[in-house]
């Protein structure tokens, strides 16, 4: 039985963006291929959320070679995606300059497909943050429906 949403996303204007791609880059590190997420929608320290959100293109790296004919965003993928908004996240509270690489993943479950054209819309909300480790729950959700979710705990490095 898939979880509650961590945040009611009907309650939310998800088109509303409060940082860019750009304003990710300022803080995020990751470029090119590997940038996974496209702007943020949601980002309420106070209540440990943050929503960003990732539009899914025809023309990624994945698209040609991951299920010819039938493109799914590989789960690695939406996992990576959270982790990079949970970067975000973890270097704007702490001010942090270290990057945060991947220390485990933990209870993940994959619940719906994620293809072209489609909005994932990536909740996590903080669960601990330290200085050298912060955990987050996670969820990716398209189009109402949860299609992803699971524990990152992230390690300065």
């Amino acid at each position: 039985m898939p979880q509650k949403l961590l945040e009611d996303i009907n309650k939310i204007d998800v088109n509303k963006i409060e940082i860019d791609i750009e304003g990710i880059r300022v803080v995020n590190p990751h470029r090119y291929e590997m940038e996974q997420l496209d702007g943020i929608i949601k980002f309420d320290p106070e209540n440990k959320i943050i929503i960003g959100y990732k539009d899914v293109k025809d023309n990624e790296f994945w698209v040609r070679g991951h299920i010819p004919g039938r493109p799914l965003l590989p789960g690695v993928l939406m996992v990576e995606a959270a982790a990079q908004l949970c970067t975000y996240y973890y270097k704007r509270i702490l001010q942090d300059d270290r990057f945060l690489g991947f220390g485990g993943v933990d209870k993940v479950k994959f619940r719906g497909k994620v293809s072209p054209g489609d909005r994932l819309i990536i909740i996590a909300k903080n669960t601990e943050l330290r200085a050298r480790r912060a955990i987050f729950d996670t969820q990716g959700v398209v189009n109402g429906k949860l299609v992803f979710e699971g524990v990152i705990i992230g390690m300065a490095v």
